[in-house]
């Protein structure tokens, strides 16, 4: 496995992949940690997990590079990122015993209650586009609930797998607790059937997505998925302009547009379509474009140039459907010119698929339920965001969208104290907030007469 600079095309670094064998052993090892770190207190997991923020706040700039140089992340960006794990590590750190609390129910017994108790191994397949944020997410509720983690990270972001690790390690925490397997795709499927795993979770695609779950259905074992999404930017006549088309940018164009939850299909209304692009158009020429190591960058390159092929075809298919490029439009390797796209119709590829890089559709409706089937019309259901200054429309069009999270006047983000998670094909399950650290634990009834 390697990982290659995606702005420079330079080969970074090596890494060989682990054996079967020393897959299997690294497992059993972290079943045999699992007995002993099941037993630990909440306090000792608290602090442990607080040695875990501050050193990943020590080491910033050093995990940060390795982000940027791996998979091109504007370092500005890179340097959020961490900040958000270690946000994340004492979020939990401070909730995770009140999250876990046993819940006492009354029933004709003399006591009855339900435990939420550790489980085990999870595994987790993570990606390679927040290759902190990711991980962090999964293994921090993971741990504070007494679980142990394997984690197979995407292989073009082994450096951040290896950093993360160490991350652990010298925060403390016991050896085997979390442990980095270094290995491809096609060994994912013994993994999840080795008989100490107990759960697992996945960020990725729809194909991976489907691997997994039915692999872990086979072995009637639990899994979270996150399988992306096609999230809707829908903005209402009475929206405030100008904080809106800020919003947009922010939404669409952040980490090189190459988010699960960014905004990918901007929908307008009719009545401020011509105003609203002509300010877009300015905002999105202004974003500094160039190497992902300067401060001030903000769109770098995309992770690999396939990735950047992949959605030129994307483009290339629906402008032959009758969609009109904007601005931008244009490839250079693995570069891509941040793009919008008019004249959109839910026909065309860039409005079905999702497209993972810097280029956002415009549609336009009419009608506040035009604009709710246009959101409702996607097969996926991540998220989406509604900007309007009409405090009871925005109460009226809440239920009415099948997404897992609605913004209002804002755009779609992950939060510690909020639960993360799809509908339809962007997958099933929570990460985050109670919801998140309960996956995987044994909700375990206590009768007592």
């Amino acid at each position: 496995m390697k990982s290659i600079n995606p702005y420079t095309g330079e080969t970074i670094q090596t890494f060989p992949q682990f054996t079967p064998s020393q897959v299997s052993a690294s497992i059993t090892k972290a079943h045999e940690a699992f007995f002993s770190w099941k037993k630990t207190s909440f306090s000792e997991r608290s602090n442990l997990m607080r040695s875990v923020a501050k050193g990943l706040r020590e080491h910033k700039d050093k995990y940060a590079k390795t982000m940027t140089l791996e998979m091109g992340k504007p370092i500005a960006q890179a340097k959020a990122e961490i900040d958000k794990c270690a946000w994340l590590c004492e979020y939990y750190a401070d909730t995770a015993e009140q999250h876990l609390t046993s819940k006492i129910i009354k029933t004709d017994a003399a006591k009855s209650y339900v435990n939420y108790e550790p489980i085990g191994v999870v595994l987790a397949v993570m990606p390679w586009n927040y290759p902190f944020w990711q991980v962090f997410r999964f293994i921090v509720p993971a741990l504070m609930a007494g679980n142990v983690g394997v984690l197979k990270h995407a292989s073009n972001v082994m450096g951040c797998a290896e950093h993360i690790e160490a991350v652990f390690i010298n925060a403390g925490f016991p050896k085997h607790c979390f442990q980095n397997l270094p290995i491809n795709s096609s060994k994912v499927e013994a993994i999840i059937r080795h008989k100490h795993i107990k759960a697992v979770t996945l960020t990725g695609s729809k194909p991976a997505g489907s691997m997994v779950a039915s692999v872990a259905g086979e072995e009637i074992k639990k899994s979270v998925l996150e399988l992306g999404g096609s999230n809707a930017l829908v903005v209402f006549k009475d929206a405030e302009i100008d904080n809106t088309v800020a919003t947009c940018v922010q939404a669409r164009f952040q980490n090189t547009g190459q988010s699960c939850i960014a905004g990918k299909r901007l929908l307008l209304h009719k009545s401020i379509e011509e105003e609203f692009l002509d300010k877009l158009k300015k905002e999105v020429i202004a974003l500094k474009s160039g190497n992902p190591l300067e401060e001030d960058t903000y769109i770098g390159t995309m992770a690999r140039e396939d990735l950047a092929e992949e959605l030129e075809e994307q483009l290339k298919a629906s402008v032959k459907e009758g969609a009109k490029i904007l601005i931008g439009g244009k490839r250079t390797n693995a570069y891509f010119e941040p793009t919008i796209v008019t004249n959109v119709t839910p026909e065309m590829s860039i409005f079905k698929e999702e497209t993972f890089g810097p280029v956002l559709s415009v549609t336009i409706f009419n009608t506040d339920e035009e604009a709710v089937e246009l959101v409702n019309q996607s097969d996926f259901g991540l998220g989406v965001s509604i900007f309007t200054e009409n405090d009871s429309k925005i109460e009226k069009l809440i239920p009415l969208f099948e997404d897992g999270a609605v913004f209002v006047n804002e755009l779609v983000k992950s939060d510690p104290r909020l639960p993360f998670g799809g509908t339809k094909i962007s997958g099933y399950g929570r990460e985050l907030s109670e919801d998140g650290i309960k996956e995987f634990v044994n909700k375990k009834t206590v009768y007592i007469k």
